[in-house]
């Protein structure tokens, strides 16, 4: 799909920090989550909240009340006339959703669009499923989160085992995946450097009332491991036999969330206030081989170059959700992209996967970099369950 009239402030898109499941978040309802972290963000940023006159919604995982989301948030947000959809497309969410929000202004409408992802992979609910045929009348049960993990109904293979076959397929070596888990280690150091320069950009934080007089506060990624080369090392495969993928070259479950507003350039232009404006080029789906996951990132970012009438080679950087080390290394071998061009400040490998909003915050960092560097072209690529990748082309000016 390429896009022609679709455009977001750059200084108006945000991300909580992620939070490693199991952490300060595993009892707040994403929802709950959402309306706090996308209140503040534009209760900062001045945005008048009757200008709104649309919401989508990404989120992937069941939470209390969660048929209501679009209109409910949008009444916690004081926009109790505005209501959207919801999207879910596991980790391809933010790209669906940001589709989604397009398309309104690519069909010649005008205004502002508030699309909001969040999802917490903590808690995951049980899902008892009524089964009329069981002995009395027995329920059929299912784990929202573990089961999906576990195994794709369409393979019975697990996600660790595409990317051991994607690693099989690219003659990858153990080391291989290590080196580059380190650079990306690395990369995310910079977005810390000098208290967090880079990350102060957008990262929003989370505020919380919790009882009487109390505030959860959560200013920072939680749960990120410190890497090294000799950890790394000592790590054992997740497959035993044979395999080459550890708990380090993988991602981590976590809880978070991420907001922009999407309009025309014009709007864009002038709520950015000379902050920089994000055009979107196109965006493009993709499905790989079955139980090969790690490789529908690279042909998405090359249908979605291909809409954008560019050459992968020109975008100045790529910015990926990598879930295993491998997706990086596989985009490289077929592309011949430069691995230090991509993921400049950081990725999904190291600070964690929430599903839903995994993708807006990498897209928020891809704008962010760009205009470190001046502008100029980007792109952003994932997969997602079902050997599934989504990617949008942005250019930011």
């Amino acid at each position: 799909m390429k896009f022609h009239r679709t455009a977001l402030p750059l200084t108006s898109l945000w991300s909580s920090p992620f939070v490693r499941w199991q952490g300060s978040l595993a009892d707040v309802s994403s929802i709950d989550l959402a309306a706090a972290v996308a209140g503040d963000a534009l209760a900062q940023r001045g945005v008048d909240r009757d200008a709104i006159g649309r919401l989508v919604v990404g989120t992937t995982i069941p939470q209390p009340h969660a048929f209501y989301a679009p209109p409910w948030l949008a009444a916690r947000l004081g926009m109790p006339g505005v209501t959207g959809p919801i999207v879910a497309q596991a980790c391809a969410t933010s790209v669906a959703g940001l589709v989604s929000a397009a398309v309104e202004f690519e069909s010649g409408a005008d205004g502002l669009t508030l699309f909001v992802a969040t999802d917490r992979t903590s808690n995951g609910p049980l899902l008892i499923y009524p089964r009329s045929q069981g002995i009395g009348g027995s329920p059929a049960t299912e784990h929202w989160v573990l089961d999906s993990f576990a195994a794709d109904p369409n393979t019975g293979q697990p996600m660790v085992a595409t990317a051991e076959n994607v690693a099989r397929d690219g003659a990858m070596t153990r080391q291989a995946l290590d080196d580059l888990t380190m650079l990306r280690w690395e990369q995310y150091q910079r977005a810390l450097a000098d208290d967090r320069r880079f990350q102060r950009g957008y990262l929003q934080p989370v505020a919380l009332p919790r009882g009487k007089g109390k505030v959860l506060r959560v200013e920072t990624d939680e749960g990120v491991h410190p890497y090294s080369a000799e950890g790394l090392a000592a790590l054992k495969p997740v497959v035993n036999e044979g395999g080459v993928v550890t708990f380090g070259s993988q991602t981590h479950p976590a809880d978070g969330c991420a907001g922009a507003l999407v309009t025309d350039p014009a709007r864009a232009r002038a709520l950015s206030a000379g902050g920089g404006v994000i055009t979107l080029l196109s965006a493009a789906f993709a499905r790989a081989e079955r139980g090969h996951m790690p490789k529908a990132a690279t042909l998405a970012a090359q249908r979605a170059a291909e809409e954008a009438g560019i050459a992968l080679s020109e975008a100045r950087f790529v910015v990926s959700h990598n879930p295993f080390a491998v997706n990086d290394l596989w985009f490289a071998q077929q592309t011949g992209f430069p691995l230090e061009r991509m993921n400049p400040y950081g990725c999904s490998l190291i600070y964690g996967h929430p599903q839903g909003p995994t993708g807006l915050r990498g897209i928020t960092e891809l704008a962010h970099a760009l205009r470190e560097a001046g502008g100029g072209t980007g792109v952003f690529t994932g997969c997602a369950a079902g050997d599934t990748g989504a990617a949008i082309v942005i250019r930011v000016d």
